[in-house]
């Protein structure tokens, strides 16, 4: 009877064991799921001078990237990435401030629509139908107009999965708003995953026929000290011809080989090793804003382009399915607007890297059409992966 009762005992103590087993298992399991999982922060960002209310969300991985995205224009307001000490440092230019990004802001971030670059002298036709659009540079209608998609607040929704963090924004740009046809719905949205890699999609359904032109205007400094000038940092980009431009920056229509000119960016080079060369399309550019014609677009998405900053050692490699990128180098920098990181932002202390449709294609039928009819689908994706080499 003793021996049957202590039998009764051991069993007892034995499951109480392996419980405890694997109740600290599932406990250890759970804090390293809370270590290596993404997170998405929400917070306040102030509001517009119309009173509308603005949130950010900051996306961070298991590594410590953040993301910082605001609902006023999809702004990018800030991005870390490591460099080769391991260290996470803000590498975009942007502003702490809603009234500034109102106020005076080139873009900085911000998602650009209805049609990102520009259209000579505001016009288009479709389908038999003119279509005159805002004039807000110059002659031209640039990036959306005088309200395009980076000076709106979108309607933002947050997702976490076990492999990436999710930022959905939505926006209905209506007929004729800025001069463009039909109700445009629109989602943008911005994923990061723990691999340091930062994925925007684009899409887009429209009920009557449109153009469209998506992209995401992030001014880059890979060196995190936006005193620093953007001339060392070493840019490739994967093109065998460029656009070049009268001297309003519309393209002329030709597709012009880089061989032998500064805008031969096929092996990586330094940006300041060819930006002051007597050129007359660096004159017509006041240095690099041109967009290139990028190779394998058969191929769809793939690499395109990569920017890499020495002393930092940041690397940004860019992955898109777009047929060009245009590349700008802070050029209308003048030293006027704050930086975020103390001083101003002077010239060329940031550059561009904009996966877009070719600028004024309307008005170009040997570009790549930029048409969205009722009952098809928009949808762009681009990437941008951070490393150190």
């Amino acid at each position: 009877m003793k021996l049957i009762v202590m039998i009764k005992n051991i069993k007892r103590h034995f499951i109480y064991l392996i419980s405890l087993m694997i109740l600290g298992c599932g406990n250890n399991n759970s804090k390293k799921m809370d270590s290596t999982s993404l997170k998405i922060e929400k917070t306040p960002f102030g509001k517009t001078s119309d009173g509308i209310k603005v949130d950010q969300f900051i996306m961070k991985n298991k590594n410590g990237m953040k993301v910082g995205v605001i609902t006023f224009g999809g702004i990018i307001n800030f991005l870390t990435a490591k460099n080769k000490k391991n260290v996470y440092e803000d590498i975009v230019l942007g502003y702490d401030d809603l009234a500034q990004y109102e106020e005076s802001s080139p873009y900085f971030g911000a998602i650009i629509g209805r049609y990102g670059n520009r259209i000579a002298e505001g016009k288009f036709n479709l389908n038999g139908e003119s279509y005159e659009l805002v004039k807000n540079n110059g002659d031209n209608h640039l990036h959306g107009g005088l309200k395009g998609f980076d000076k709106v607040v979108w309607k933002a929704k947050q997702i976490v999965t076990e492999n990436s963090a999710l930022i959905e924004l939505r926006y209905l740009s209506k007929d004729m708003e800025e001069g463009y046809p039909g109700n445009l719905e629109v989602k943008v949205t911005y994923t990061l995953d723990n691999n340091d890699e930062l994925t925007v999609n684009y899409e887009a359904t429209t009920d009557k026929n449109t153009i469209i032109n998506l992209t995401q205007h992030s001014y880059f400094n890979l060196s995190g000290d936006f005193q620093n000038d953007i001339l060392d940092h070493e840019l490739a980009i994967n093109a065998n011809s460029f656009l070049p431009v009268n001297s309003k920056l519309i393209p002329t229509g030709e597709f012009q080989d880089v061989s032998g000119t500064p805008f031969d960016f096929r092996n990586s080079k330094t940006i300041r090793r060819d930006i002051n060369i007597k050129d007359e399309q660096l004159k017509n550019g006041l240095g690099y804003d041109h967009c290139w014609i990028l190779n394998d677009q058969s191929q769809g998405f793939r690499f395109v382009a990569s920017a890499y900053e020495p002393n930092s050692g940041r690397l940004l490699e860019i992955f898109s399915d777009e047929p060009g990128i245009q590349f700008y180098t802070g050029n209308f920098l003048d030293g006027t607007l704050p930086s975020k990181k103390g001083g101003k932002y002077n010239f060329r202390t940031g550059i561009c890297l904009e996966t877009q449709h070719f600028p004024n294609s309307p008005n170009q039928k040997n570009f790549p059409s930029v048409e969205l009819n009722p009952g098809e689908k928009y949808f762009s994706k681009t990437s941008f992966k951070f490393s150190v080499k």
